[in-house]
Formats: C-alpha cells, sequence, structure tokens
C-alpha cells in the first residue's frame, strides 16, 4: 500500500518537515503534489516529479525532482516553490494566532502536469504550518496612537522586545511577528497606516509615533529593557533606520531591501524635518503581463541635490544588519545599504548580500513573489528573484537575523513544535 507521510506533521512555517513515500515500485514515475488554500479562498500548489528508488520509495531530502515547480534535491521543495492558481497573489498568512496553513500532500501516478477532482491519488496526507509557538499569546495593541499586536512567548519573562514593521502597502502583517515570538522575542506588529484609525495614506513618517511604540513595548512587564529590536522590510526598512538613527531605545536593527533616504515622504521628529526626495511616477515601466516595475522611479541617491534627504546614520548607536536581494526589482537596495554603511563606523553593521533573491525576503516557508498586487498602486508590481535563489536566502538570512537579535538584545528561548 502507498503511503505519504510528513513528520513532524504540525509545525512552525519557519522549520523543516521530512516528506517521504513508500510502497510504490522502483524506478515508478509519481507526481508529488502539495496544496493549500488561503483565507481569501485562493488555492497555492507545487508539484514535482520523482522516480522511486530501488525500495519503493521518495524522499526529497534525498532524491532529485526531474521536474515539475522545481528541479533538483530540496527537502522542502514542495513548500518553497509553492504558487497561486490566480495570478499576482502573495502568500500572507492573516489570521496568525487562531489556525495554522493546512497543507495537503498527495501522489499521483506518473507525471501529472494538472490534477482534477477526478484525479484520485495512490496516497495523501496533511500538514500543519503554524505562524505561533503553543503558549504564544497575541494582544491587540490600541494605547495612545499606537496600533498593533503584541506577540508574547510563554512564560514569565523578561523577553528581549523587537518592533516588526512592513512596508507602502499599509495594514498589520503579523506573521514574521508571530514566528519571531515563537524564538522566545516579544514582538509588537506595528501598523503605521491603513490600519483602524490610523491615517489611510501615508503622508509622512511621524518618528514620535514610533518613538511612542518603543517607549510602550519597554513598558511592557514581560519585555527586558534597555534597548529593543527593530525589523523592517521595504518602507519599514527606511523606517527601521531612522529608529536607529534617532531613538536611543533601539539597540538592533534588521533593515531588509529598504533605502537610507527618505521617499515619497517627509520625515518628522519634534523640530526636525528631512525632506524626501520625490517619486518620479513617469519612469515607471510596464513589464510583462502589464505588471509595474518601478526601480527607475527612485533618483539616484548620490545626486548632491538629494544630500539632505539623507537619514543621517553617523548617528546610530546600535547595530544595523543590512539584508539584501540583488535580483530586488523594487529598487536598488544594495546601492542604499552600501550608502549607508559607507557612513557609519563599520563595527556597527553588517552586510548579507544575496544574488537571485527579490525584494521581498522573509522567513522560509513563504514562497517567492515575485510580482503581485498590492493596496494603493493601480497595477500589479514587480519585485523580482529566482525562486531557488530566492529560496536559500530566506533560509539562510533568517538564521542570522534570530542570531543578530540574539547577540545585541540577550539569549531568548526558543520552542518546540
Amino acid at each position: 500500500m502507498v503511503e505519504v507521510t510528513v513528520t513532524p506533521r504540525s509545525s512552525l512555517a519557519d522549520r523543516p518537515v521530512q516528506v517521504q513515500v513508500r510502497g510504490l515500485s522502483p524506478s515508478q514515475l509519481v507526481t508529488l503534489r502539495a496544496s493549500l488554500m488561503d483565507e481569501h479562498g485562493e488555492c497555492f500548489q507545487a508539484r514535482a516529479f520523482f522516480r522511486a528508488d530501488g525500495a519503493g520509495e521518495v524522499d526529497p531530502g534525498r532524491h532529485a525532482a526531474v521536474g515539475g515547480s522545481y528541479t533538483g534535491v530540496w527537502p522542502m521543495g514542495l513548500f518553497w516553490f509553492l504558487q497561486p492558481d490566480t495570478l499576482f497573489r502573495r502568500l500572507v498568512k492573516r489570521d496568525v494566532a487562531g489556525s495554522p496553513f493546512l497543507v495537503r500532500l498527495e501522489v499521483f501516478d506518473g507525471a501529472r502536469l494538472v490534477t482534477g477532482p477526478q484525479d484520485q491519488p495512490l496516497a495523501s496526507c496533511e500538514a500543519e504550518r503554524w505562524y505561533v509557538g503553543p503558549g504564544v499569546q497575541r494582544v491587540p495593541i490600541r494605547e495612545g496612537r499606537v496600533r498593533g499586536a503584541l506577540f508574547l512567548p510563554p512564560g514569565p519573562g523578561p523577553f528581549p522586545g523587537v518592533i516588526d514593521l512592513f512596508g507602502g502597502a499599509g495594514g498589520l502583517i503579523e506573521f514574521r511577528a508571530g514566528l519571531l515570538a515563537s524564538r522566545g522575542f516579544a514582538v509588537l506588529a506595528l501598523a503605521f497606516f491603513a490600519y483602524d484609525d490610523l491615517p489611510r495614506t501615508l503622508t509622512q513618517l511621524d518618528l514620535e509615533y514610533f518613538e511612542e511604540a518603543a517607549e510602550l513595548l519597554l513598558r511592557h512587564p514581560k519585555v527586558r529593557g534597555p534597548g529593543l529590536g527593530v525589523v523592517g522590510v521595504s518602507k519599514g526598512a527606511e523606517v527601521a533606520l531612522a529608529m536607529a538613527t534617532f531613538l536611543p531605545q533601539v539597540v538592533a536593527t534588521v533593515w531588509i531591501n529598504g533605502t537610507a533616504f527618505l521617499h515619497g515622504n517627509p520625515l518628522v521628529y519634534k523640530d526636525l524635518r528631512i525632506p524626501p526626495i520625490p517619486y518620479y511616477i513617469e519612469r515607471a515601466i510596464l513589464v510583462e503581463m502589464g505588471a509595474l516595475d518601478n526601480s527607475a522611479i527612485f533618483a539616484d541617491p548620490r545626486d548632491p541635490a538629494y544630500s539632505a534627504s539623507a537619514i543621517p546614520v553617523e548617528k546610530v548607536r546600535g547595530k544595523v544588519l543590512f539584508v539584501v536581494g540583488e535580483a530586488d526589482r523594487s529598487f536598488n537596495s544594495k546601492l542604499f545599504a552600501e550608502l549607508a554603511m559607507a557612513r557609519m563606523p563599520p563595527e556597527s553593521c553588517r552586510l548579507l548580500s544575496y544574488p537571485g533573491a527579490g525584494h521581498l525576503i522573509e522567513p522560509p516557508g513563504s514562497p517567492l513573489c515575485s510580482i503581485s498586487s498590492i493596496r494603493g498602486t493601480p497595477r500589479p508590481v514587480v519585485w523580482g528573484g529566482e525562486a531557488q535563489a530566492h529560496a536559500k536566502a530566506q533560509e539562510h538570512s533568517w538564521q542570522e537575523i534570530v542570531q543578530f537579535l540574539e547577540l545585541h538584545l540577550g539569549p531568548a528561548a526558543t520552542m518546540k513544535l
């Protein structure tokens, strides 16, 4: 009898699992298919074609896929190379604390390029992929002006504190905060526009809002001070670098594919105002499938005319980890990282630069999203990235990010699922 298993059946979404098929005929050609439905009813799937070994087994960690969504030996390939059935959809877990993604794994005889309801699998099983570990608490935050969600590990603490920021689409995205909390950090997923009663659009970066959030987090009895960490991607990385520059509470900053200048919106903080470099929307390029390549809308930051828009990173007192995808098609993040680092003491910063990785570098388990629709843009946006290089970058950078935060904020308690 054919059997497919995933071990462990229930796991955190950033942790590896082992998929195994037994009971096949030696050298039998089969299709392994993974599929899940997100909270909007969108289906994501990946498939790979394998030949069973002499014992009638297939193990993606030992055996090479000969075709399908990927080729070669990728233990997590069926999870990392999921693709949406509908173009321009990005896989994002919304209900982080309430439910896992349920990934269905099926084995079919032969190489099946498509599978429909009429195709009966030889075997199937289901895996749970969670974004919070057992006992992690999600606490909605609506205090003063601050809006977000606080994720607390189980136990009395105190835990190292981290603020987690996403980019220019706004809203509240919590999946990275849940995974970091499952590694022992107290994490505030922080919204800064287009959420609850916050402004619907981003007109300026008011650093006092982020200062209020930092103070709120550090006041929490389960948060260990005196310093905290910030993780930001895209516009969130721009904010994170500004926080590291002006807020003494920020001692460890993870900047993922951001800028080192103000773009589009000014930064205001007390009596300070940093003017933005304008976006040159007329330089946007319409590329494959009508998507927008925005990389040209950013002016050359090395132009002396824009020097007043630079974030004065020479004032950073903590440590900064710059994470760059060299195939980022949103903007030239490597140039921005290098320009920032040139103004900082060498011991205060480090660069992780990944050839082939795109803009949206996320925890492992998030499949590459190279083009997606986002709030506020009339067309889907090109993010860039090559699937296999991007997957490797996510796996490596995530371990480095966690170690960086532990090094500079103190050890965190990791839990198992």
